[in-house]
Formats: C-alpha cells, structure tokens, sequence
C-alpha cells in the first residue's frame, strides 16, 4: 500500500487539512477527466442523431464472444483479488466492491455465452438481458459499498458473505441454465429485431451508480489513492454503458459503444492495479485505500507496530551484527530488495529516532538548570535522563586537580583547546567552569554519524549548566547573607523584581528594638555591644524567618519585618503575633544567662503599605512604606521591656482571640485620632 493512501484522517467525516493536488492544477485535472467521461455521450449522440450515417451496422459474432470472454476474466480476477484482499482485512466495503465485478463478470459471461452462433442460433432474450441486468445488480453493490458503513453494519454485511455470494452464484447458474438451453424458458426465446431492454429500469442503475460515483470522489479528496480515482472513473463508465445499452441497436456502433465502455472501466481498474503492484512490488496492499476508515487505521497501527518491530530489530542488530533482513523477511514475506531497502529505511529511521531522544535529553538537561539546586543533585539528574537517550554515560567531578573515569585519570593537559579524549568507542570530554577544569563526561560514539558532534554539545550543556549552579549557589550565599530569603529568591529567578517601585499590599509590621541599649552602650566595649546584638539577633532572626516573615531592616538596635510581603502568607497577623511571643521567650533566656543586658520591646500593627524597592538606580533597598508601618513603630515605643503590643486591626484578624489586656485609646504621635492597643500575653 502506498504511503499516500494511508494519509486520511481518522474518521470517514473529517476533510483533509491540505488538497491531494496543488490548488493550481486540480481544476484542469477535473476538467480533463470530465473531458474524458463526456465524449462517450457525445459519442453517442453523434450516432443516434445520425443514424443512417454514423451508426453503421458491424456484425461478427466472434470478435464479440471474445471480447466479453477475455473482460469477463479481467472482471473475475479483480473480484477475486479484492476478495482476497476483503477476507485479509475483514472489510465490508472491499467485500462489496468484489461483488460488483463478479456480477457484472458473472452477467457478461451469459452474455458473452448467448452470442448468437455459438451456442444458440439467434440472439435471444438472454442475449439482450444478460448485460443490462449485471449491471442493474451491480450497481446495487457499488452503491451500498461507496456508503460509510458503520462498525455495526460492517459487521452485518461481513456475516452475510457466504449468502452474497452464494446468491450471486446461484443466480448466475439459473439465469445460465433459463437462457442458454433452447425452450426452458422465455429468455432463450428469440429477441423482438430492435433488442429487448429493461423498459426504463436502467436508469435506476444509472443513478445508483452516479451516487457511488460521488460518494467515492469524496472518499479520494479525504483519501487520495489511484485505485479511487480508478473506481470512481468505472463507477461513471459504467453509469454511461447502462445509458448507451438503452438504444438498443443491436450490432451497430452504437450498441458496440456500451460493450467498449464496459471493457474500459474494468481494464482502468485492472491497469492501475497493475501500476501499483510494479511500484510497490506487491499485491498485499493493492485495494487497502478502499477500504473503510477503520480497517485504515487498524491498517495503519499494523504498520506502526511494523516499524516499531523493525526499529527494535535494527538496534538489536548492533550488537548481534544479524541483517534485519534475516530477522524479518520471513515474517512479512519480503523479497531480497524489498529487505534491502526496508534495511536501510529502518537504518535511517532508528538513527532519527536516536537523533531526535538525544536532543530531547539537551533540552531537558538544561531546563534542569534551576535556582538553588545543588550541583551533585543536578548531575545526578542529568545522569539519569542522558542515560536514557546516550547510553552508558559517567560523569567525574574533579578531585585535587585530576578527574578519575572508569578509562584512567586526566588532568587539564590532557584536553588541549578543551578538545575531548577519543578511545574505542567512548570519548572523554572535559567539563569547565569559568575556564578550569571542572570535572569530565565520558559518552559512547561510534553508532551514529552524529554521535560526536552531539557528544560535544551535552559536555557544553552540562558545562554551563554546572557553572550555573556554583554561581547560583556563591549568589544564594551572598544573597541569603545580607536580605531575607523570600527577597533573595525573587531576585534570583526574576531579576527584573529589583525595579524601582511598589505595589499597595496588605500587611503585618513587627518593630522590635532594644530597651536600654543607649545606656548599656554607654558603659560597655565596642565589642561587647557587637557580642550583644549579635545574640539577640541570632536568636530573633530564625524565628521571624520560621513563621514566614521577611526581615527588610537593622537599624543599630532595632529591626522591621513584614508579613505577607513580599511573598502572599495566610494567617499573616497570627503569625507576626506567633514571631514575637517567641522572640521574647528567647531575649528573656538571653536576659537570665547575662545580667544587664537590654531587653526587647515589640510593637505590630497590620494595614495598607507600599511594598517595593525604594532607593535610586544606583542604591535601592527592599521596604515598606505606609501608616500601618508608622503605627507599628509607635506602638513598640510604648511597649514595656519584655512585652510585645498590637494595634486594633492586627487583634481583628487573629483567631480564636488571643490573650490581650486592653491599653485603652492611646495618643500616638502623627495620628491625629487615637488608637486603640493592647498588650498580648499569648495565643490561644
């Protein structure tokens, strides 16, 4: 089967998304085909209007009989190789369109039988009827056939063969019998000297056949194939042969028309059946684009299945060094050549097949480049997936300036102008960062033209994407050092989140500065007070982080956290309230082990605030900016050492209430109405 029949879409319904044939050319190849099916009817009107001129009387009786005896076989073959074809595939339609040429076979050869002074004297009933009925039951089937059949009437039809054919057999014996021996019945009776005819029911046959002819060229658009194009060209001869039978001037041109139609629609099928066995050098597809949209993709999952098997036997080959050929011609009944070509075919597709997982596995190799993974964990998975696609890849990190594989040892000098190592059948390529030798990456060559080359751009891959990893990881160290983690994330995956600007959010803020600092400064060391806020800074510091807050500020003493920014935090206020409490349970252990020192005092509130970048383009720092923010800061300069206390807004939003003892309306300064605060002991 060619590949050109097999490029229809899933279902019978669906209209190919590209034409067959270029736009420019399909109208004049419908013009010339319509051309060649309308001279015939020219043909014969030019010989009827004419009659005394034109349709001359030809009378010999032995190029007829073997002019229907030889189509009559043409017609049996066809049939009984679509037959064939029908009973491999178990298709209905091909079942059908089989019966068409052995009935219309079947009926020639009567009337080939009833030529006059061959078996019987004169031209019979027989003689006249023989044809025209053929072709009446034959259209039957070319019409049913061109339908798109359902599974379940598929079904119907393939279980009712043995009758189909049967019946048609039966038939042909007892019309064979009725109008071959001489006074059984009416049919070998002498014919009326203007021939018998149908009286009209001919033209039932030519519609029949003209709807098999449409319903088939619409089948060729979704699915062009020439053994279509071949049916739907016989469907439409054989339509005009029914028209030109109905002049019934026995012997004349015109009578001989219909018998030279005849022969041309079933030798245009049987031609272009022989011009697809020679270019595919097989009869086991001929009539496959026929068929009917499920016996099409069963036809098509066979061959997938076909050349999954023949990709697997080719890789196969590699190591056992067995031809393919070997292997499969047995199983699919291949000639020597057709063996050679699916060889080297199969050759070409596992190689794309190779070429194609290999690039899978770059891509994905590189998407595998990520913020904070850890350059062990990123070879690992690396290794892992290249494996799948290079085969037994090793991959060595360097080791006191050597690099140990499974082949010896290397050092930079081994890979002069980062040139790989080639060995039997493996290459040793050097993995770099920033220049120096990082590591080397072994691969398997030697399968494909393009191992090599594709050896090389996984070592830039796997280069790039391991210095990627060390410079996210000094940036991540660097980062996480000097902001908060949330802070630090977002610049590393999104540069662009360092812009100037802010976006209104809502949030919690969380003062906590130091009581009596200023007097423990006056009487300590510059050391001791470093020691100091390092303490309660080391102890502070983890447990806003622990509860999702971001820390945006130290101020000698003091220090600002957010919660719900930059990164969204549900329960935000319960957890700015979880982070203090805690805070001050850590600074009173902190208190209890060194006499003296300050103690934290921690202020919250939640509301509106600009969150963003605020600086200049050449300094910018990450903060918040807002009344909310105010508050919180007035409201930690009212807290006692040791208490934390939180504005109205923040108590709002904690569930269930948490333990709080009311300070009433206070009179903060910058706020011209009072706020209403409260001293929280603990959570409920």
């Amino acid at each position: 089967m060619s590949t050109n029949d097999l490029t229809s879409t899933s279902a019978e319904g669906r209209v190919r998304s590209e034409p067959y044939l270029p736009p420019a050319t399909q109208p004049v190849r419908a013009v010339v085909w319509v051309i060649h099916l309308a001279l015939p009817m020219l043909g014969l009107w030019l010989l009827l209007a004419n009659h005394d001129h034109l349709n001359i009387e030809w009378h010999d009786n032995p190029s007829h009989f073997w002019l229907i005896i030889a189509v009559a076989g043409i017609n049996l073959v066809l049939g009984a190789m679509i037959g064939q074809a029908s009973a491999r595939r178990a298709d209905a339609r091909l079942l059908l369109v089989s019966l068409v040429f052995l009935s219309s076979a079947g009926f020639f050869l009567m009337h080939g039988l009833a030529t006059p002074r061959i078996i019987l004297a004169k031209g019979t009933y027989g003689f006249d009827l023989s044809q025209p009925i053929g072709l009446l039951i034959a259209s039957v089937f070319a019409a049913v056939s061109a339908l798109p059949l359902n599974e379940r009437t598929a079904q119907a039809v393939l279980r009712s063969q043995i009758w189909l054919r049967g019946g048609l057999v039966a038939l042909l014996v007892v019309w064979g019998v009725a109008s071959l021996v001489p006074g059984l019945t009416a049919l070998s009776d002498p014919a009326p000297p203007r021939g018998a005819g149908l009286g009209g029911f001919e033209l039932v046959g030519v519609a029949l056949y003209a709807a098999a002819t449409a319903m088939m060229f619409q089948l060729h658009r979704r699915r062009p194939a020439a053994m279509l194009v071949s049916l739907v060209t016989a469907y439409a001869l054989l339509a005009e042969a029914m028209i030109a039978g109905m002049s019934r001037h026995n012997w004349h041109l015109s009578w001989w028309l219909w018998h030279v139609l005849l022969t041309v629609a079933f030798v245009f099928v049987a031609y272009s059946a022989h011009l697809q066995f020679r270019r595919e050098g097989s009869s086991a597809g001929l009539f496959d684009s026929v068929a009917l949209s499920a016996t099409v993709r069963k036809i098509r999952a066979e061959y997938e299945d076909a050349l999954e098997e023949l990709v697997g036997h080719i890789r196969r080959r590699a190591e056992s060094r067995v031809p393919v050929a070997t292997r499969l011609a047995g199983k699919f009944g291949l000639t020597e050549g057709q063996a050679a070509v699916l060889d080297r075919a199969g050759e070409a597709l596992a190689n794309e097949r190779e070429l194609s997982e290999r690039l899978a596995a770059l891509v994905d190799t590189g998407n595998q480049a990520r913020v904070g993974l850890p350059e062990r964990e990123l070879l690992t998975r690396a290794l892992d997936r290249v494996r799948q696609a290079y085969g037994d890849v090793r991959i060595t990190l360097v080791s006191e300036g050597r690099v140990a594989m499974g082949s010896g040892e290397y050092g930079p000098g081994d890979f002069p102008g980062n040139r790989p190592v080639l060995l039997d059948r493996t290459a040793v390529h050097p993995l770099t960062v920033k220049g120096q030798l990082a590591g080397a990456l072994e691969v398997p060559v030697g399968r494909t033209p393009q191992d090599e080359a594709l050896a090389a751009t996984l070592a830039s891959q796997l280069s790039l994407s391991l210095e990627n990893a060390r410079l996210y990881r000094e940036l991540s160290t660097l980062f996480r050092q000097y902001m908060s983690p949330d802070v630090a994330n977002s610049l590393l995956a999104d540069p662009r989140t360092a812009a100037l600007g802010g976006e209104l959010v809502e949030l919690t803020a969380l003062f906590a500065d130091l009581k009596g600092f200023t007097s423990f400064s006056e009487r300590a060391t510059p050391g001791e007070i470093v020691e100091m806020l390092n303490r309660y800074h080391t102890a502070a510091v983890p447990i806003i982080l622990g509860n999702g807050g971001t820390i945006v500020q130290f101020v000698g003493d003091a220090l600002l956290a957010l919660f719900n920014a930059p990164a969204p935090q549900p329960g935000h206020a319960a957890a700015a309230a979880r982070a203090a409490l805690a805070m001050q349970e850590a600074a009173e252990e902190i208190c209890a082990g060194t006499p003296g020192y300050p103690r934290f005092r921690i202020g919250i509130n939640t509301g509106l605030a600009l969150v963003g970048n605020i600086g200049s383009p050449e300094l910018r720092g990450f903060n918040a900016m807002g009344d909310c923010v105010n508050v919180a800061a007035r409201l930690e300069g009212v807290a006692e050492p040791g208490t934390v206390v939180i504005g109205q807004s923040t108590l709002d939003l904690i569930t269930p209430r948490p333990r709080v003892r009311s300070l009433g309306e206070l009179a903060l300064k910058g706020k011209e109405k009072p706020v209403h605060a409260y001293v929280l002991s603990g959570l409920s």
